[in-house]
């Protein structure tokens, strides 16, 4: 649910009864809610299984919030399609009674001549063990069901006679096996069943999945398309059940890890297969709001079939999906354990696990090429028939790209690299000491690699007096495991500036920065005061290094820039309404000017507002108000940002993204695939404001500004209330007026709690109260306030009195 800021003032009240010119104009409808500004904004927080296989069907359980009335499915790329099977709806525990009642149910189904049969598979032989023990027991609790009882109203327990055998074994596990340990959760309570079918040459690789309602469109989840054969876990229904059967290789196993749960299963492996065992889960889901550390940390043991671990890992380098590498030493049958770290569990534990000689590229360098020159890197890693890999470097292809590596019919892992329009240099070896530092020329791109544990490698260049120089590692951004340190030494060897760690400003830069937690890469500017030979020194700060600790070492004057983010990625929108978006600035190396936010090549109709990020402000709240007639499928949105940098003019995209919390606390930009918007018509359709401005509103501290809207025509009116959506320090809506044409508001600015200087936009959002019926005769009937509308984003700017 968006959390609202309280206005200083209040919400002001508004009541007029007579025809006049209105901002019913623009509002009154029985649509319900603007954009996904709407307390009831679906979401989801699972997706289970996570994947599938080319050329197959999937069916997949979503977890979330506000899923009920799904009208579409909407999955990013081509060759894959989805749609809804079935609302699931939310889960409660059953009594007794109602316990008895369903086993009878579901029991006469499976014994009726056309009944359901248990599934067959993985799991099927476990059913059929399970079904001989609950046939003694059944007998009694049938017999004692004589009187028919009632189940709660639930969309799978009323259609019971139609459910698939799926759906069925779902309704046992979810009503008669709920597991005791699990705790309540809104965020992923309410349900949803979709399918999806995945064409034979769909591209594999990460896919987003939204679901859009009648309230909105939700946030994405990725779903991953693969290869290689996948099942579901075999969950062990009972602590007598036989083990498992071994499953054949390649494949791809999805599960979850629920409250109790330690996720078992075998697998035939023979001698000198070299396993790359992979997991993906906090891949799946980057952040969960409620959970310490605020994802799923998952391990791996691997044991033989007499029961000996022979292996365990609980991360790969910094990232907390466990990575296993594992050369078998004898045919026979292993079994893999996946838990979490400290024995936790929920439904959105949800995980993918691949056991495969696949490609695995654990190491790549150079990390980068200049833009337009040909570039190859040597790669290292699992099962790679080939050394080296080439990089495209093409203009206008972004500055951070990944590449992966074809082998026949399989695909490794993709890896990340940079392209930059610098000069470049490789690091050469000995450099270890001042004495033997590399002497390279400004400003440079160097290559370089920590190469053993304890390396420190030394660069040596000539400064100037005055010169302002930068120092910046990219590194980690690239995924290399280094934790860079840089040191900057003068002519007598004197350390004159040092850093470990470098956080950019809303947490990103570049556009895989929206995952990362620990910023390990280094960066500093400083002034040198006099000319003479400089040394720059970098290392890792644990003392580690090897092949994989490569880093792209940038030396020169500060090249001011800046990267934009969007949020929220997904907006349903009805015609001709405005919903607030929020972008977000990551300045570079000391710019500060204005950046303009605009459309690019948007479909007709679509209008940006409040595009201008003033000077000096990283965060701006715009709006976005959708064309006035419907579209029939969604459309991607693209917004950039454009700037004057040394007077040239400089574009920047703005990647959609979304507003994530870890942990309780913290808060993170994760990027998305796609800024998708959806336009849905309306039963009344109404023009859209209009805002009276030539320039900023420009506010007094301690004073008020006056604010014009223009509108068209006539209607009637009722009761309103409007309210600031995250409203600047100090600044309020006091009064506001009807006059012919438009609508006037006031806009305070406190004298004491406004900042001077303080610029951006004002997001007004307009409420209605319904009258809510009243349960019992002597009951007045109750208002209840429901949001309708936002006006287009007001620039604003507080001066001094």
């Amino acid at each position: 649910m968006k959390e609202r800021t309280r206005v200083e003032a209040g919400p002001v009240r508004l009541r007029i009864g007579s025809i006049v010119l209105g901002l019913a104009v623009l509002f009154f409808c029985a649509d319900g809610a603007v954009g996904q500004s709407n307390q009831r904004e679906p979401s989801i927080g699972y997706l289970y299984p996570a994947g599938g296989q080319t050329g197959t069907r999937v069916q997949i359980l979503i977890g979330g919030q506000n899923l009920r009335g799904v009208s579409r499915v909407c999955v990013s790329g081509e060759g894959a399609e989805a749609s809804l099977v079935r609302y699931m709806g939310r889960f409660r525990r059953l009594n007794g009674t109602e316990r008895r009642e369903l086993r009878r149910r579901l029991d006469a189904l499976n014994r009726s001549p056309g009944g359901t049969q248990p599934v067959e598979g993985a799991r099927g032989g476990l059913r059929k063990e399970l079904a001989k023990k609950r046939a003694k027991k059944g007998e009694a609790e049938r017999a004692a069901a004589a009187d028919p009882v009632k189940l709660p109203n639930h969309p799978l327990l009323n259609e019971l006679d139609n459910l698939s055998p799926w759906e069925l074994e779902f309704v046992e596990n979810q009503f008669l096996r709920l597991n005791r340990k699990n705790q309540p959760n809104a965020q992923i309570a309410d349900t949803a069943l979709i399918e999806v079918v995945i064409e034979p040459g769909a591209i594999p690789g990460d896919r987003e999945l939204r679901l859009e309602t009648a309230t909105g469109m939700t946030n994405p989840l990725c779903f991953q398309i693969g290869r290689i054969p996948e099942q579901t876990e075999p969950e062990p229904y009972d602590s007598d059940a036989p083990p498992t059967d071994p499953v054949d290789l390649p494949m791809v196993m999805n599960g979850q890890i629920k409250a109790g749960d330690i996720d078992r299963f075998r697998f035939h492996a023979s001698e000198g297969q070299d396993l790359v065992i992979a997991t993906c889960a906090r891949h799946l889901i980057p952040f969960l709001a409620d959970a310490v550390p605020g994802w799923f940390q998952a391990t791996l043991a691997l044991f033989d079939e007499s029961g000996n671990e022979l292996a365990f890992t609980d991360d790969y380098r910094f990232s907390p999906d466990p990575i296993m590498f594992y050369r078998v030493p004898a045919t026979g049958i292993y079994e893999l354990e996946i838990r979490d770290s400290i024995y936790r569990g929920r439904a959105d534990f949800v995980y993918r696990v691949s056991i495969d000689e696949q490609p695995f590229i654990t190491s790549i360098f150079p990390l980068g090429g200049r833009e337009g020159e040909k570039t190859t890197a040597k790669i290292g890693g699992w099962n790679l028939r080939r050394k080296k890999l080439g990089l495209d470097t093409r203009p206008n292809g972004g500055s951070v790209r990944q590449v992966a590596l074809h082998q026949d019919d399989q695909l490794s892992n993709p890896v990340l690299f940079a392209v930059d329009d610098l000069p470049e240099s490789t690091e050469v070896e000995p450099n270890s000491s001042r004495d033997d530092a590399q002497p390279i020329d400004l400003p440079r791109i160097v290559n370089g690699r920590i190469a053993a544990p304890g390396d420190v490698d030394f660069f040596r260049f000539r400064g100037r007096a005055k010169q302002e120089l930068v120092v910046e590692v990219i590194g980690r951004r690239l995924h290399s495991p280094i934790d860079s340190v840089i040191k900057l030494i003068d002519p007598s060897g004197q350390i004159l500036a040092w850093n470990d760690d470098h956080e950019y400003k809303n947490g990103f830069l570049h556009n895989e920065m929206g995952t990362l937690t620990h910023h390990a890469d280094s960066y500093l500017r400083h002034r040198l005061r006099r000319g003479g030979k400089y040394c720059i020194q970098i290392g890792d700060s644990r003392n580690h290094g090897g092949d994989a600790f490569a880093y792209r070492l940038r030396l020169g004057p500060p090249r001011p820039g800046f990267e934009l983010r969007v949020t929220p990625s997904s907006l349903a929108m009805r015609t001709g309404r405005t919903a607030p978006i929020c972008v977000h600035a990551s300045r570079k190396d000391g710019f500060e000017g204005a950046i303009e936010v605009r459309l690019k090549n948007a479909p007709p109709g679509f209008d940006l507002q409040g595009g201008l990020i003033p000077a000096g402000v990283d965060r701006i709240r715009a709006t976005l108000t959708a064309p006035p007639r419907p579209l029939d499928e969604p459309v991607s949105i693209r917004i950039e940002g454009q700037a004057s940098i040394d007077g040239q003019p400089v574009s920047r995209p703005a990647i959609p993204a979304d507003n994530r919390m870890q942990a309780f606390l913290y808060r993170h930009l994760v990027p998305s695939q796609d800024f998708l918007v959806t336009v849905r018509g309306s039963r009344v359709r109404f023009p859209s404001p209009v805002l009276a401005l030539d320039g900023p509103v420009r506010i007094k501290a301690g004073g008020t500004a006056r604010v014009r809207v223009n509108l068209a025509k006539k209607a009637r009116m009722a009761d309103f209330e409007l309210q600031l959506n995250e409203p600047p320090a100090g600044v309020s809506i006091q009064d506001w007026t009807l006059q012919p044409g438009g609508l006037d508001f006031v806009v305070k600015a406190d004298a004491e709690t406004a900042l001077a200087g303080a610029a951006g936009n004002l997001i007004v959002e307009v409420f209605t109260f319904r009258e809510r019926r009243s349960r019992g005769a002597d009951e007045k009937p109750q208002k209840q306030r429901q949001l309708i509308g936002v006006l287009p984003a007001i620039p604003f700017e507080i001066v001094k009195r």
